[in-house]
């Protein structure tokens, strides 16, 4: 199964003002829009931080609501194939297996794409772009309750919570880490990935179960 973004596609990159680029006005919308909201900042604003006018910014893209898009796209899409191959039954893989893999690269997906992620968040449908955004968090969410069902059939997960709920929680967790986690903190990637995992695994695994 496959998914699609919202909004508009990707514009061409067009040549602008010398020194700035598509990804560094991304980079300093995504910033503002997670300091000052994405309803209440205006591309005027935008060309304000970036010491820009507006007609330069739209050398570059269309308007702010493709900026959204953008963002989205870059908290959503890697995490989307990482569900996606998860999803996937392999050849000597097994369902548990597969499911501490996405928690694991997910803490590394979003620590990858914080601003992006920390915008994703704070969507709350008030635009097409805003909804399709939120549609794809949808299907992330079906296929890892899929995929924790499956892992409770294998007998490796306990059955007595809803893999609905277990979803939702595991990505919870994994989602509070824009809240307080820095690159340059005293917690690299790694271990906070594995930490997350073994916490999440061994409260949810079935008594009696050692995994392989």
């Amino acid at each position: 199964m496959t998914t699609t973004g919202g909004g508009e596609p990707p514009a061409r990159r067009r040549r602008g003002r010398p020194g700035y680029d598509q990804e560094t006005i991304l980079r300093t919308a995504v910033e503002l829009f997670n300091r000052r909201g994405y309803d209440a900042t205006s591309m005027g604003d935008l060309a304000k931080e970036l010491g820009l006018t507006k007609p330069a910014i739209y050398h570059h893209v269309a308007g702010k609501e493709q900026l959204l898009s953008l963002a989205l796209d870059d908290a959503l899409d890697e995490l989307t194939a990482v569900v996606a191959e998860a999803s996937r039954e392999r050849a000597g893989t097994t369902a548990h297996e597969r499911l501490r893999e996405v928690v694991r690269r997910s803490v590394e997906v979003l620590v990858a794409h914080q601003p992006s992620v920390t915008l994703l968040l704070r969507v709350r449908g008030n635009s097409p772009v805003e909804l399709a955004a939120l549609e794809r968090r949808r299907w992330l969410d079906d296929r890892l309750a899929a995929l924790v069902a499956d892992a409770v059939k294998e007998g490796a997960l306990r059955d007595d919570v809803p893999p609905a709920l277990v979803s939702r929680l595991l990505f919870g967790m994994v989602n509070s880490l824009v809240e307080w986690y820095r690159a340059d903190g005293a917690y690299d990637t790694a271990t906070v990935a594995e930490t997350i995992t073994t916490m999440a695994f061994d409260g949810l695994a079935r008594h009696g179960f050692q995994a392989s």
